[in-house]
């Protein structure tokens, strides 16, 4: 796999660990950078000789090509891809193929999600763009150009909110504007009771209308479906209404919620995901930025039409150099 050219590590929390994947040894040469146990946040990382060793012999065994290893040069940008609620990594794949000899990356499995399980459901948007800037400053990254998928481009929101000034840029991949006055009462209101909408659907019926329900194309679909089948009903369930009413949370503290960095919208013009395509087209109609309709595309448009989402990513890094 794609991502088996990363190096894939852990951040520990007192909620859990946070899996992320990143481009090996990108991270710069302070104190700590590239090194998840050098971190304050990081008490649980294991420091044995016996770890040590093991972890130094698997990534001898990876052998990493010389495309993989070139990666890390401080003249490429920092790509960070952000999946949406209760997707994982594997999200971005066709965008990780694209890119790896092109950008260093960073990619992770958000709290609860994937590989970063178990994990409490107690945490707030916050707290997940707290959490990312803690990584980016154990690996090392800065002004990363940040890329999010429906939730990770909330995620992405709420930390250029917190730490203005640090994001190069912003592509939205089917997301929203998390500013007020996009959304009615009753929406916010929705988001936060969906738990029992969702449990009481059989799971076969939740899988069926998760995985064909977000994307156009049979790739799209496997892919969607294989990572909910990771999840257990319930697991699922509760992680699904657990985003939605941080989302609502996050949207009802009424933030400015300035994007302070050049940045794109991109749509799946097939996207069936709640009002999706409505909120784009009143983004665009407040901010004036066009929306990029991806042609063939549900609302996981990254998947269903790579090579025009990459294009599109591409073209907002080479409008920064």
């Amino acid at each position: 796999m794609i991502f088996d050219q990363l190096e894939h590590k852990e951040f520990a929390t007192p909620e859990g660990s946070i899996s992320y994947w990143v481009t090996p040894h990108a991270g710069n040469d302070s104190e700590g950078a590239g090194n998840p146990c050098a971190h304050g946040a990081a008490p649980a990382c294991d420091t044995s000789q016996a770890a040590t060793t093991e972890h130094t012999a698997a990534l001898q065994d990876a052998a990493l090509p010389d495309s993989a290893t070139s990666q890390a040069t401080s003249t490429q940008p920092w790509l960070v891809f952000l999946p949406g609620l209760t997707a994982d990594h594997r999200l971005f794949e066709k965008q990780v193929e694209h890119f790896i000899d092109k950008a260093r990356l960073f990619i992770w499995d958000p709290p609860s999600h994937g590989e970063s399980r178990p994990f409490a459901l107690t945490w707030t948007m916050d707290d997940l763009a707290h959490w990312l800037h803690e990584i980016f400053a154990t690996e090392g990254i800065t002004h990363p150009i940040l890329v999010g998928q429906s939730m990770g481009g909330y995620t992405a929101q709420v930390f250029m909110e917190l730490f203005p000034g640090e994001a190069a840029g912003f592509v939205s991949i089917d997301s929203c504007s998390l500013q007020r006055r996009y959304y009615t009462w009753w929406e916010l209101a929705a988001l936060r009771h969906t738990k029992l909408m969702y449990l009481s659907f059989p799971w076969k019926t939740l899988v069926r209308l998760g995985s064909s329900g977000n994307t156009t194309t049979h790739y799209g679909s496997k892919l969607m479906e294989s990572m909910m089948l990771d999840y257990q009903k319930r697991e699922y369930c509760e992680l699904a209404a657990h985003g939605f009413r941080v989302l609502a949370d996050a949207v009802s503290a009424d933030r400015p919620y300035q994007i302070d960095c050049p940045y794109v919208l991109i749509c799946g013009e097939e996207d069936r995901a709640g009002s999706a395509k409505r909120y784009n087209r009143a983004w665009e109609a407040q901010e004036g930025t066009p929306v990029r309709w991806i042609e063939n595309a549900g609302h996981n448009s990254n998947c269903d039409n790579p090579a025009e989402v990459n294009a599109v990513i591409e073209g907002l890094i080479n409008s920064l150099d």
